[in-house]
């Protein structure tokens, strides 16, 4: 899920750096570069769950609704102003639960 959510962000990263007017190779290299943070993260993460696997479940649930919560406050209402309100709110909905699919297949 973590791959799913950064293609998206790179895209978002660079097609924000390029209508700023940066070249179409920076805002490439920058929006790689915000997606190439996480798996930077992953041995500390790894050692940081091995010291405490009993409050995983709940750190991660609590990081899953901070995130749910800032789509549904601050980027579908963003979408509902310039008309793209339902496609916001259905995309929403649809990750959520290919989240889930993955989470039930894989888990």
């Amino acid at each position: 899920s973590i791959m799913l959510q950064n293609v998206p962000e790179g895209l978002v990263v660079s097609a924000a750096l390029r209508s700023e007017g940066f070249s179409a190779r920076k805002s490439c290299f920058c929006g790689v570069l915000s997606g190439a943070t996480a798996p930077l993260g992953v041995v500390p993460g790894a050692l940081a769950a091995e010291i405490s696997a009993g409050l995983l479940p709940v750190a991660l649930s609590f990081a899953a609704g901070a995130m749910i919560y800032v789509v549904a406050e601050e980027v579908v209402p963003e979408a509902n102003a310039s008309g793209n309100g339902n496609a916001a709110t259905v995309s929403c909905i649809a990750g959520v639960c290919l989240v889930i699919m993955f989470s039930a297949l894989v888990g």
